[in-house]
């Protein structure tokens, strides 16, 4: 049992280190080589983690040079055009002011469900309203929509400036720690945070997660039992 638990920790270890390597990707942003990658990581591992016959070695040295092929093709791919179209493909446009280019879609094997449905991620139900929709190389769908279609935004109102009030929440405690850099994005001194917790009756420990953004808008979510408190500036 001690060696299948040393096995799993050591492979456990080695897939970490070699997906940091490899970049930080979610699963749908994945270039094909990249994936191919995490396919044979995960079966190498599996069989060298299943199999005590194996030698460990013999998972850990594929795993390692798998990764290390990865970071060599990935750094071919940033130094070469030719290389990064070979291995990851370009970007293909299938809808041209709101016109589909089914030639491209067949080439793609991209079925007209797939690009619905990626439209509809989009937020967009009508293809006569997007002027441009690119399939980019992981398979996601890039859409620009026709001007008229678009949502109206501060810019194009005319108005100009960032309202004082847009700046979005930061975390300033997690579970009971204090975050400084969220204090600092918030012009606020430890000193203020430390009072108005005590004001709510608790202290940093007792809090699980506080946000606040730069007019001191915050909200408190305590440990467990107690309700949630929030507090809005000038209130």
């Amino acid at each position: 049992m001690f060696i299948v638990f040393f096995r799993v920790l050591i492979v456990y270890i080695i897939i970490i280190a070699g997906l940091r390597l490899m970049g930080k990707r979610q699963l749908g942003q994945l270039q094909p080589s990249e994936l191919v990658v995490t396919i044979m990581v995960s079966n190498i591992a599996t069989m060298s983690i299943e199999d005590s016959n194996v030698p460990l070695m013999g998972g850990v040295i594929p795993i390692l040079t798998l990764v290390i092929f990865d970071v060599i093709v990935s750094a071919l791919t940033l130094k070469s055009k030719a290389a990064r179209r070979i291995i990851s493909g370009t970007p293909r446009v299938i809808i041209r002011d709101g016109k589909i280019d089914q030639q491209e879609l067949k080439e793609l094997r991209f079925t007209i469900d797939d690009m619905m449905e990626q439209l509809r991620g989009n937020n967009i139900f009508d293809i006569r309203d997007v002027a441009f929709a690119i399939v980019e190389t992981t398979g996601q769908l890039s859409v620009y929509q026709k001007f008229e279609a678009q949502p109206l935004t501060a810019k194009t109102l005319g108005l100009q400036g960032q309202p004082a009030d847009s700046a979005p929440p930061v975390v300033i405690i997690s579970d009971g720690v204090v975050i400084d850099s969220g204090l600092q994005y918030c012009n606020l001194r430890y000193e203020w945070l430390e009072k108005t917790v005590t004001d709510h009756g608790y202290n940093t420990k007792d809090i699980f997660l506080m946000t606040c953004n730069r007019q001191a808008d915050y909200l408190i979510v305590p440990v467990d039992k107690h309700p949630a408190k929030r507090k809005e500036a000038g209130r």
